[in-house]
């Protein structure tokens, strides 16, 4: 049996390798050289070496004011939307009349595309600062907090329906026992519930960090970087460098690069560290 696997193994994994090869790894290493060029096209990139990385770290690049952002923007979403999706998904776990109502209505922004998000909340926003005579790109956190906003309510409902399925998976006996031995509802939380849900954890710890780093259509829609690039997050930076500024191809590509290594690290720093907390069933 595992000799004709074997032999049939190319047959059905080969195209979809083909395509992941056409469709990522090629690109990838095409993007990798490019960041070592200047360019406009494919067809006349020369070697500069390392200058385009030095000007992405230079004072006249918007790139490093925009990874600042970025990191505030996805520390602030990532503790915001965790922590609103496991109450949620706590409370909707618990026997309610009407949870499944309630778990498809909050998991429906999900479904809602970030363009549309963007501008949906903007006009909200808008509608309700222009009381005070401020709109939401008058002031940077003014911004900051819109875009947090924006995110809790689109992703929160997403992790929510992970946090229930690991809050079912819990075996009932350990909470009857800690229950038995006189624990009380935060200490059983605390000491076991939490540790058994550490994978669902660890994904939407990842799901989140990778959403909020790489966030670009909602953040164009709702303030495109205003006011003066103080809310322009890193992929958005990355984008009006590579299509904006005449000349800077290859300064976008190395800025891609660069983004592409910090999420990378800091993603595997964080599921390394949640699944040593993880414990068997």
């Amino acid at each position: 049996m595992t000799k004709a696997l074997k032999k049939f193994f190319p047959v059905f994994a080969g195209p979809t390798l083909l395509a992941f090869m056409i469709a990522f790894i090629v690109p990838f290493f095409m993007g990798l050289y490019l960041s070592f060029t200047k360019f406009s096209t494919l067809t006349n990139a020369r070697f500069v070496g390392a200058d385009n990385y030095a000007r992405a770290f230079s004072e006249k690049s918007h790139f490093l004011p925009a990874l600042g952002f970025t990191a505030l923007v996805s520390i602030i979403s990532i503790v915001t939307v965790n922590l609103g999706a496991f109450a949620l998904a706590y409370f909707l776990t618990r026997k309610l009349r009407g949870t499944n109502f309630f778990r498809a209505v909050f998991f429906m922004p999900n479904l809602i595309g970030g363009i549309v998000l963007g501008y949906t909340w903007q006009v909200m926003l808008n509608a309700i600062l222009q009381r005070w005579g401020q709109t939401i790109v008058n002031d940077w956190r003014l911004g900051l907090a819109g875009l947090v906003l924006l995110v809790n309510w689109q992703l929160m409902g997403y992790m929510m329906v992970i946090y229930i399925a690991g809050l079912q998976n819990v075996p009932p006996e350990l909470i009857e026992a800690s229950q038995i031995d006189g624990a009380s509802r935060w200490q059983t939380l605390r000491n076991v519930t939490l540790p058994m849900i550490m994978p669902s954890i660890t994904i939407c710890l990842f799901l989140t960090l990778a959403n909020t780093f790489k966030m670009y259509d909602q953040n164009l829609a709702l303030t495109n970087g205003a006011p003066a690039k103080q809310t322009q997050m890193a992929a958005l930076s990355i984008v009006n460098t590579m299509y904006k500024k005449i000349g800077q191809e290859g300064v976008a590509q190395a800025e891609a690069v660069i983004f592409f290594l910090i999420v990378a690290a800091i993603a595997l720093i964080q599921l390394r560290a949640t699944r040593s907390k993880e414990v068997d069933a």
